[in-house]
């Protein structure tokens, strides 16, 4: 049905409710008045079951090819904001900032501020002030309060409050911060912003970088923002550790940086990760790229990376107000520390992670009972990065690696060589059987000689068992046992014997 079709249906169902078109009809028929009440109620009806009938199919069809064609972005940041202004109104503020005072530059930009969010109904804020109650004299460093808290369209109360504001006490930077720990409501569906304004560092004794720290592990807040008011003193090193931290010079930049914390904190900012080669190309894809926060170490999102068809990445959303340690999970994992975003805008990160492929073959390697494992490490060095399975190939970061396999004995691979795009493959010849029947319980072990005659130790028996059998690589071996009731080392027995692949040995003491 188009859309023609669809508006002379509902047409006729306006008609039906005047039901003048109907007259001439029911007056030659000569119906009476219920009966012609009666039609047009019939026929409304019919009109109706139609027309939301086919509604009804139409949703089902759109939707269904909806969620056949379209893909929604899982992970991504929650579109509801929360932003807490936290403002310095200490003594200090009440300095010249070019013609005016700080304190009245500050109230001013941040009422214009508040003023042209009024817009935006996904974001709600509030204003928390501290050194503001109490003159300095009194040293109090648990001047700070909430003044307007957060709620939809209190933009006048926190003009209003602004104005009202007057420089007076102390710095207690630390102290405020665990009491906005309380401001934010509990809600997932929000992300809680915090931008500190300030013209000095803390003046109480607290420590500003392990409260901020802290609230961010337990998620009461994103990395804040920290604002430096014309400052002449360099307080980066101060700051850094308490979020991001802009100098502010002078009243220009101070609004520069404030729309730029207004792009970072409100608009989408989209990310593409480029995966370099060995020649650094963008060719890599097909792994997990993990954004950890910087702070906190958290892991916020994972992508598996893509490609299209002309060789592009694809774009993520992210949240700027964040730094991250950029994970991609190659075998071992490279990692981008620190990054940052430029909020409302596209990113692009390039990694260098060049891959091959390790494939290990052995016939039989399924005679072992529970399987062949690989143990590898980067060479020369002792951490283990990776438990391959035998019959697994597996991608690695190009390099150079130590192998050690499970066989019986186990086998090693010294200084393995990955190289970009293509595949090393490893061979090891395929096991025998060995069974082994001990007459009595007793103590016996298993070595593996040499050309030279020299014997590595390979295993001991369990004392308790007196038949075994198990797989193991070809070579020639020795094995040592003493019965429990044997009334001395003299009566040690030792037999050598060569195993073969695929064929069995079958050792007996009496």
């Amino acid at each position: 049905m188009n859309i023609f079709q669809r508006f002379t249906l509902l047409k006729s169902v306006n008609y039906l409710k005047k039901g003048s078109i109907l007259t001439t009809l029911f007056d030659q028929m000569n119906f009476s008045p219920f009966q012609r009440k009666s039609y047009i109620k019939r026929k409304r009806i019919a009109a109706r079951t139609i027309y939301f009938s086919f509604i009804f199919s139409s949703l089902i069809i759109i939707g269904f090819s909806h969620s056949a064609i379209a893909q929604i972005q899982v992970q991504r940041p929650p579109e509801k904001t929360r932003m807490l202004f936290l403002l310095d109104a200490s003594g200090s503020m009440f300095a010249e900032w070019g013609n005016s005072l700080r304190m009245d530059v500050a109230k001013s930009m941040l009422v214009d501020l508040v003023d042209s969010l009024r817009v935006d109904d996904n974001l709600e804020l509030a204003l928390r002030v501290y050194g503001h109650q109490f003159h300095r004299r009194y040293q109090n460093c648990e001047d700070t309060k909430l003044e307007v808290g957060f709620a939809p369209g209190n933009h006048n109360q926190i003009i209003g409050k602004l104005r009202q504001i007057q420089p007076a006490g102390v710095t207690p930077i630390a102290y405020s911060l665990e009491q906005a720990a309380r401001d934010f409501p509990i809600n997932p569906d929000y992300r809680n912003v915090v931008i500190i304004l300030t013209d000095g560092i803390e003046s109480c004794g607290g420590d500003p970088c392990a409260v901020s720290v802290a609230l961010q592990e337990r998620q009461i807040f994103l990395k804040p923002f920290v604002i430096g008011l014309g400052i002449k003193e360099n307080f980066e090193k101060e700051f850094s550790c308490v979020g991001q931290y802009f100098d502010a010079k002078n009243q220009q930049e101070f609004r520069q940086v404030l729309n730029k914390i207004l792009k970072q904190s409100l608009e989408t900012t989209t990310v593409s990760v480029e995966l370099l080669d060995q020649d650094k190309q963008p060719t890599e894809t097909n792994v997990n790229v993990t954004f950890t926060n910087s702070v906190t170490k958290a892991a916020l999102y994972d992508f598996v990376h893509f490609r299209d068809a002309q060789g592009r990445p694809d774009s993520v959303i992210v949240d700027a107000v964040l730094s991250y340690d950029v994970v991609v999970n190659t075998i071992p994992p490279v990692a981008q520390r620190n990054v940052t975003f430029e909020g409302g805008k596209h990113n692009v990160i390039s990694i260098q992670a060049p891959q091959g492929t390790l494939a290990l073959k052995q016939p039989s390697h399924s005679e072992y009972a529970s399987g062949v494992s690989v143990l590898v490490r980067p060479a020369g060095k002792g951490n283990l990065i990776n438990v391959q399975p035998f019959a697994q190939t597996e991608k690695y970061l190009v390099g150079n690696y130590d192998l050690e396999v499970l066989t019986l004995p186990k086998t090693y691979f010294r200084n393995v060589t990955v190289t970009p795009g293509e595949t090393t493959e490893l061979s090891l010849p395929g096991p025998g059987l060995l069974n082994i029947n001990f007459v009595k319980q007793g103590i016996g072990s298993l070595y593996q000689l040499n050309d030279q005659g020299r014997q590595r130790w390979v295993m001991d028996f369990d004392p308790k068992e007196t038949r075994v059998t198990t797989a193991i690589q070809p070579g020639k071996y020795k094995l040592v046992f003493r019965d429990e009731d044997a009334f001395g080392s003299k009566y040690t027995e030792a037999k050598e014997f060569q195993i073969k692949t695929g064929s069995t040995a079958n050792i007996k003491f009496f």
